[in-house]
């Protein structure tokens, strides 16, 4: 079994990299034999916010999270970076949860692959 872990900087909006790393993240989570973990660390943690509201046809950051744990992803959101933009627990997506540098340290000691966006 294949494990890769993404971890994502970038804002949800504003730049490509979020979007092409969940594209990405999306794709492996779809086949067999691949297991995948998503990391949201600095401007990425408010990607995992609940409710994002975007014009229509546009991507949705939260849809493309919940996408990935649909399909047994984990997706682990820095508690730090959310206390600094004031993102709460009872903020996130029912995708995401609360994690830590601890967890992404286990994480990375876990993955085979570590794709850092």
């Amino acid at each position: 079994m294949a494990k890769t872990l993404f971890i994502l900087n970038d804002p949800p909006y504003g730049t490509e990299r979020t979007y092409n790393a969940l594209r990405l993240a999306g794709s492996l989570s779809k086949r067999d034999g691949e297991q995948v973990k998503v990391f949201l660390i600095g401007d990425a943690a408010s990607g995992a916010k609940a409710g994002q509201k975007v014009p229509q046809g546009y991507y949705s950051v939260e849809v493309m999270l919940l996408g990935v744990a649909k399909r047994g992803g984990e997706i682990g959101v820095c508690g730090t970076c959310m206390d600094a933009r004031g993102v709460t627990d009872g903020e996130l997506s029912e995708s995401s949860r609360r994690s830590s540098l601890d967890q992404l340290t286990e994480w990375t000691r876990w993955a085979d692959k570590v794709l850092v966006f």
